[in-house]
């Protein structure tokens, strides 16, 4: 494949940005009714808006002529295949398998992972019911009342935040709570609030050796013995009824103490930013119950269908990737904001982020070459209204661009109309104030008859003018029920791997993230006395000795 650069759509697109930089939407908007009409696209229940862009026919023309150029489709269609796709790590990405509902094969190296992928599904279910219905009990005969998911990245990020973006789906029978930090305070508030007998500790880890989630069981193992010793004599069968794992490493998990059929398996195609789908789900299963777990995997199953067969101006994940490549790489931003206008969907910016960042935050092509372009943007955002009293003013006056995805349910469970109303009219608000901004000429008016002198008039209104012009799609959707968020979850996903084609990067490995943990036991050896510090650099050094000083 050709160097990106080199392409023609490329060419192009970047004299349309020296032009379109110079016109503004409220024209658009002013000369062209059918604009919003002309650019929407609706799909698996969510409604894409995304006339508020700094696009035109043209544009949209040449980043549709990028993807075909960059073989988008043969990019979705591998990955769909069970192709290697992650070339470094010798991988297929199969994660689109843990929610295939089409009852078709998918094959890796000559065999069909399918009935793999519905026996651990079937075990889900089976031990979510058990949990629920009170049939599993703890080591003194009481059911469970308490789960804590221990783990990490993925495998604690999705399942926390699922659960919460699904609270008004959550049952009374278990409390589920999530522990991924190795600082010892969040274990230990947690712990605080568990009564032995009736909790169930979930530990993900694809290999049982992840340095925070070992460490954070081992703890939870500990005190799990220490307050059972206090009342009851303990038995070998005693962790095995409070401790499961989602793990590849069966042997490791039986030698901790957990039952053999209490071990969850994950394939080595799931990755872990991806990997919500798979029996590391199984928290999410517990919280919301197994059927509308089943829900979130149809919904995402129905954006997977989505982005194999729609055509790119009713394609979601392809509008809002080529959207973000036209952003990043031709108009000059940084970064994209997330801004949920759901409280309980608040925790979506920080898993979009580690998708994102994770797959994308590379500098280096299929081939080894070095890019000489904007790859992965800054994901970040927060819930709204919280951010219009605070970085929505960066947004409003910045001088870099920072393309928005509002997103805003139009129903909600038990809430009130009036509070509803409000949400929604400072949602639409905040896009029609970013795309529309307000002119000098207007802040100079409104300063009319207020006691200023013409000079006085003519500086306040410089610092009240906003150029407007700031680039936001919205996606509304009818409510976020189980199945409109595994689709919108599922779009983001494809959305990475579109700009990752587009890039020619490999979105499935993290290099960047697997050096830092070995350097962290690197170094955690040297603090617990295993190794000396002859390997570290000064600074590295002087920091641990720091820190053993303070220990002594």
């Amino acid at each position: 494949m050709e160097r990106i650069r080199h392409s023609d759509a490329w060419s192009k697109l970047e004299a349309l940005a020296a032009k379109t930089k110079r016109q503004h939407m409220r024209d658009w908007f002013e000369n062209d009714p059918s604009r919003a009409d002309r650019y929407s696209a609706d799909a698996c229940g969510i409604s894409l808006d995304y006339s508020k862009n700094l696009v035109t026919d043209d544009v949209l023309e040449q980043l549709k002529a990028l993807a075909e150029q960059r073989k988008v489709n043969a990019k979705i269609e591998a990955m769909f295949r069970g192709d290697v796709i992650n070339t470094t790590e010798k991988r297929a990405v199969l994660h689109t398998a843990l929610r295939n509902f089409s009852g078709k094969p998918v094959m890796v190296d000559g065999e069909d992972v399918m009935p793999s992928v519905l026996a651990t599904l079937d075990k889900v279910e089976a031990f979510t019911k058990s949990v629920l219905s009170g049939a599993h009990k703890g080591c003194t005969g009481k059911a469970i009342k308490k789960v804590v998911s221990i783990g990490i990245g993925g495998s604690f990020l999705g399942p926390k935040i699922v659960s919460e973006a699904l609270k008004p789906y959550r049952n009374n029978i278990v409390d589920v709570r999530f522990v991924a930090n190795v600082d010892a305070c969040h274990i230990q508030d947690v712990l605080a609030e568990c009564c032995f007998e009736e909790t169930l500790f979930v530990m993900s880890s694809k290999s049982f050796g992840t340095q925070e989630t070992l460490q954070n069981t081992l703890t939870a193992k500990a005190w799990f013995l220490q307050q059972k010793s206090e009342q009851h004599s303990t038995t070998i069968d005693d962790i095995a009824k409070h401790f499961v794992a989602v793990s590849s490493n069966v042997k490791a998990a039986t030698d901790f103490g957990m039952a053999a059929e209490n071990v969850f398996p994950m394939a080595d195609w799931v990755g872990g930013r991806y990997s919500l789908w798979s029996a590391i789900g199984l928290p999410i299963s517990l919280a919301i119950g197994f059927d509308n777990f089943k829900e979130i995997l149809r919904g995402a199953f129905d954006m997977d269908e989505h982005v194999q067969t729609a055509p790119f101006e009713e394609n979601l994940p392809l509008i809002l990737a080529m959207l973000g490549i036209w952003y990043r790489n031709f108009m000059g931003a940084q970064s994209h904001v997330l801004l949920p206008y759901y409280h309980y969907l608040r925790g979506l910016p920080a898993y979009v982020q580690q998708l994102d960042m994770e797959s994308n935050g590379k500098s280096t092509t299929l081939n080894g070459q070095a890019v000489d372009y904007g790859t992965g943007p800054v994901i970040w955002g927060s819930e709204g209204t919280n951010g219009q009293h605070s970085f929505h003013q960066l947004i409003h006056q910045s001088n870099l661009p920072i393309p928005a995805d509002f997103m805003f349910p139009l129903r909600v469970p038990n809430q009130n109309d009036t509070h509803h109303a409000m949400l929604a009219s400072n949602c639409f608000g905040q896009t029609q104030a970013m795309m529309q901004g307000k002119t000098f000429e207007e802040c100079f008016k409104d300063l009319e008859g207020k006691g200023l002198s013409e000079s006085e008039r003519s500086e306040l209104a410089a610092h009240k003018t906003m150029p407007g012009n700031k680039p936001s799609n919205t996606l509304i959707f009818e409510q976020l029920d189980p199945k409109t968020l595994g689709a919108l979850i599922a779009m983001y996903e494809h959305k990475v791997l579109i700009q990752g084609a587009i890039w020619d990067l490999n979105s499935f490995d993290q290099w960047g993230v697997e050096l830092g943990k070995v350097l962290g036991n690197d170094v955690l050896d040297v603090i617990l006395d295993k190794n000396d510090n002859s390997k570290l650099d000064a600074s590295t050094a002087n920091l641990v000795a720091k820190f053993a000083k303070s220990r002594a």
